[in-house]
């Protein structure tokens, strides 16, 4: 396995939504009727979905199984509800996680007055069936790593200052997604919606360019 970093433009992502219904959506993997068996995972990461919904815009109930969901709110907030009972609100600086396991329905909507923009990241489990479990964790520290057992993966939320860099993790699979401002990593310069897909590289950084602070989502994973 080669030394790589893969970067991957905002402007690339497949498209999907409904306008007409106030969802637009940025698909970075191959998702839904955007079928590319080149692009179908990296590392345990099936899906990496920015989703854009107006005011009183939503997804109706439906059904997962065997997938392990991290959603982070951009901007506004998210009421989810799902077929265990649970519901909440998920605002910017929440990680949320729902274990679909072996199946479990659920409900996504904007029931606030401003746009909602979340990121939502699908990671396939080690092992399938179980029962499904939900959890949210309220304003996660900076730096504070969320882990994913059910995936063998690690979520690291970092939030830089213009010129403060970052460390990432010497890991076999690293995937970064730019949630705002700009970085440099290595010779390539990343904005929001950019990502990068990195294999077997050590001593990475990523460092905050320009007048803005950045925002970033690192997924560190032992492999597939």
């Amino acid at each position: 396995m080669g030394c790589v970093i893969d970067v991957r433009r905002s402007g690339d992502r497949y498209r999907g939504g409904e306008a007409a219904a106030g969802i637009e959506s940025f698909h970075a993997f191959s998702f839904g009727p955007h079928y590319d068996p080149d692009n179908l995972r990296f590392g345990a990461i099936l899906a990496c979905n920015e989703e854009r919904l107006a005011p009183g815009a939503g997804f109706d109930e439906h059904p997962h199984s065997h997938t392990e969901i991290v959603t982070w709110v951009v901007e506004g907030e998210l009421t989810h509800r799902d077929s265990t009972g649970r519901e909440s609100l998920v605002r910017p600086g929440d990680v949320q996680h729902l274990s679909a396991a072996g199946g479990v329905r659920h409900v996504e909507r904007n029931d606030g007055q401003a746009p909602l923009v979340f990121i939502q990241m699908w990671l396939a489990p080690l092992a399938p069936g179980g029962d499904p479990s939900y959890a949210v964790i309220h304003g996660i520290a900076d730096s504070t790593p969320y882990e994913i057992p059910g995936a063998g993966a690690l979520l690291h939320t970092r939030r830089l200052a213009p010129a403060e860099r970052t460390a990432l993790p010497d890991s076999p699979f690293v995937y970064v997604h730019v949630v705002r401002g700009e970085i440099r990593l290595g010779e390539e310069r990343l904005t929001a919606g950019d990502s990068a897909r990195i294999t077997a590289e050590t001593g990475v950084e990523a460092v905050a360019v320009g007048d803005a602070s950045a925002e970033l989502l690192v997924w560190e994973m032992a492999g597939e």
